[in-house]
């Protein structure tokens, strides 16, 4: 079950690598989470002393909430494999490269977080995208009604 969704993700970066993360979550933000209150706008990933962190994800409190709520945009820990860390240590350093969310999901009863390692695109690869999406529709769409 998806949780929540970066639509803006595909557009504006070119994914070289996904991987699967957890979340280190407190009790009121699985709630929110589940509710589907999550917005990915400006969040991004680093990786800091051999831990990836995820920044700007705002989880909104929870609507039954009490006193101790959660922040909403407080850095959460992901949990990854080392081999992965270490893998993404060595990317992330290189120019141009940076850890994007993808989409928040359910998989058996805990919430993972997808990660990419992206490269940005330039305006013009943006708009060639663009492109080749309304070609790729007209001639299914010519198809269909042949």
């Amino acid at each position: 079950m998806i949780l929540a969704l970066n639509r803006k993700a595909s557009h504006n970066y070119e994914f070289i690598e996904k991987f699967e993360a957890g979340l280190v979550l407190t009790g009121t933000e699985v709630k929110s989470a589940k509710e589907g209150r999550v917005n990915f706008k400006d969040a991004y990933a680093i990786v800091k002393a051999g831990e990836v962190w995820l920044l700007k994800c705002h989880i909104s409190p929870f609507s039954h909430g009490n006193l101790s709520n959660h922040d909403p945009v407080r850095t959460r820990k992901l949990l990854l494999h080392r081999s992965e860390i270490r893998r993404l240590i060595g990317r992330t350093t290189e120019k141009g490269l940076t850890l994007v969310p993808l989409k928040m999901y359910l998989k058996n009863g805990r919430i993972k977080c997808e990660i990419a390692l992206a490269k940005g695109k330039r305006n013009y690869d943006k708009r060639e995208t663009e492109r080749r999406k309304t070609i790729d529709r007209e001639t299914r769409q010519a198809v269909r009604e042949r």
